[in-house]
């Protein structure tokens, strides 16, 4: 795609959200032309994300903590603890599902209001649980998680050209120790592969932020520097 007559904006500088006294800045695909499973899709390879209908990047000044991540699904092996994980989770059904339900609004407040009382997001309410990650730029999936007749996890998912993109996971703060979080990329990695795709997007890798520095250990992986891919292995790791 030729991006010479895209249009693009810059956002001023605020507070980052994720390096301490560090300021954030975005550019934002504002070319509608962009808002489209095929735009998405190639600003995905750009190492862009979405926040509902919002397509953005990164672009601060002094920064570039920020590293955009997606796993080889094809090729990708699980560890000894991530085999774990699927052993211990085993008894979990898992329902793919095309269309936002009624029940998932409850489950995301219970999870923010539990787990995240220190994030921008808290308190929940939801013209915000909308507004972040429903949208209409591509085609969603919303992989749900559940224990018997109970709803325990939902991973919303958007549908690309060459993968899926893991766009947020809540959970039931109840079932915390199950570790949902690796259990729903885990399993986005198998019906990414099952879809026929080559990548699972996972956002960006923050090696400062202990929030954001595990989306490195899904090998092998790859990693946008300076707009390039460059595949990390598990027995090399660099």
């Amino acid at each position: 795609m030729n991006n010479k007559d895209l249009k693009f904006g810059v956002t001023a500088a605020f507070p980052c959200n994720y390096i301490p006294k560090e300021n954030e800045r975005l550019i934002v695909a504002s070319d509608p032309l962009l808002h489209n499973n095929t735009g998405y899709s190639w600003l995905m390879e750009q190492g862009f994300r979405r926040s509902g209908e919002q397509i953005y990047r990164p672009y601060c000044e002094t920064c570039n903590a920020c590293q955009s991540v997606r796993v080889m699904v094809n090729d990708f092996s699980p560890s000894k603890s991530q085999k774990r994980q699927l052993k211990k989770n085993a008894s979990f059904t898992i329902k793919i599902v095309e269309t936002e339900q009624d029940n998932y609004y409850a489950l995301y407040e219970k999870y923010i209001n539990t787990i995240h009382t220190d994030s921008t997001m808290y308190p929940a309410n939801h013209e915000q649980y909308s507004s972040f990650l429903i949208s209409t730029i591509a085609k969603q999936i919303f992989i749900e998680i559940w224990d018997e007749d109970t709803l325990v996890s939902v991973a919303v998912t958007d549908m690309l050209a060459d993968g899926l993109s893991a766009v947020y996971t809540f959970y039931h703060p109840e079932y915390r120790s199950s570790g949902l979080g690796i259990f729903s990329i885990l399993k986005q990695i198998e019906i990414t592969k099952s879809y026929n795709k080559h990548f699972l997007y996972l956002g960006y890798q923050i090696d400062a932020c202990q929030k954001m520095n595990y989306k490195n250990r899904y090998f092998p992986y790859q990693i946008l520097i300076e707009n390039k891919w460059f595949v990390i292995n598990r027995e090399t790791n660099k």
